[in-house]
This record gives C-alpha cells, sequence and structure tokens, in this order.
C-alpha cells in the first residue's frame, strides 16, 4: 500500500470495534490509511507530536474517535492545518454518546472539528474521501459508483414491495437526476 492519505486515530484500543468501519469504508475508495491510538488524556505528548506531524508525514485528513469527553478530535485539530473529523465513541463510560458529540461539536471559532454521528466511523471515512476527491478526479468517480450503488438498493427495494402487492406511487417519470449525478 502506498504512503496513508488518511489517519484513523482513537483514544484506547477499545474504540476499533467502531472506527473499523472507517478502515472499510476507506479500503472500499482505495484510499490508503494508518490507525493507531492516540490519547489525549494518557499519552498527551504522543497525541501532540502526532498531530504536529501528520501534515508532513502527507497525510490530507485525520478521522479521530473518542468516547467519553472526547477531547482528542479538537486537541489534534488545534494542532494541525488538515481536516479533522470527529467521531463521538458510545463507550463504557458515556453518557449514551451524548456526551462525545457534544465535546466534539462545541469547538470554539478557529477550531472546527467535522461531526459525524455516534459510532457513524464509515460516514467519517466517506467525508474524508469527498475532502481528497477535490483534487483526485478517480476518487471522485468511486465516490459517484459508491453513492449510485446506494440509489440503486433503495430501487431494489421499491421492486420488491411492488412484488409484495404494494401499489407504489409513479414518481419516476420525470427526467431526474439521482444524487450522483444518473439519470433516473
Amino acid at each position: 500500500m502506498s504512503e496513508p492519505k488518511v489517519a484513523i486515530v482513537m483514544g484506547s484500543k477499545s474504540d476499533l470495534s467502531v472506527m473499523q468501519g472507517a478502515a472499510e469504508m476507506l479500503e472500499t475508495f482505495q484510499i490508503p490509511f494508518e490507525v493507531t491510538v492516540v490519547s489525549a488524556h494518557r499519552t498527551p505528548l504522543r497525541m501532540v507530536r502526532f498531530a504536529q506531524s501528520a501534515e508532513k508525514r502527507g497525510l490530507k485528513a485525520i478521522i479521530a474517535g473518542a468516547g467519553g469527553a472526547a477531547h482528542l478530535p479538537g486537541m489534534v485539530a488545534s494542532l494541525t492545518p488538515l481536516p479533522v473529523i470527529g467521531v463521538p465513541v458510545k463507550s463504557s463510560n458515556s453518557l449514551d454518546g451524548w456526551d462525545s458529540l457534544l465535546s466534539i461539536v462545541q469547538m470554539p471559532n478557529g477550531v472546527p472539528v467535522a461531526s459525524v454521528a455516534v459510532n457513524a466511523s464509515k460516514n467519517a471515512a466517506i467525508l474524508a474521501a469527498q475532502i481528497l476527491a477535490t483534487s483526485d478526479p478517480e476518487l471522485s468517480s468511486r465516490l459517484k459508483r459508491y453513492k449510485d450503488s446506494l440509489s440503486e438498493k433503495v430501487v431494489g427495494q421499491i421492486d420488491e414491495l411492488r412484488r409484495a402487492g404494494y401499489e407504489q406511487p409513479d414518481l419516476d417519470k420525470d427526467s431526474t437526476r439521482d444524487f450522483a449525478g444518473t439519470e433516473s
């Protein structure tokens, strides 16, 4: 695999079960990535070294998952010019993930962190891919094919309902474009 373009970091290895979804999506889009544990509270100097070296090492985006107080995404964002996407993790010491979500989205002006839904690391990877695709036409094509596949799944579900005897409204007469740009 070539040099990583995206880093997936988490506050603890126990977050890997959630963050694995990001790794799977990055593999789907053929984006090289690295995965490591960087704790804002238990290894703050490692976190600083990681964040300050990220751009020099060729990374283009960072996906940071954290539970509980969830300081990792914001602290990393304060130390790098790269886009940071926070994944609030519903951990064992979490308040249903709300504490993590609010910690990530309540960043002060000047230190933005994008956030996805609680445990939604796949969406974090898709967002990272979309960021990278702005300067990579091949990746943009892969993303469009992925979005088209989502549309095709819905069309398949509509057909299943029709076969099961449920009448469907005729919404496909107009020539409209699906989200990814293909005619429907």
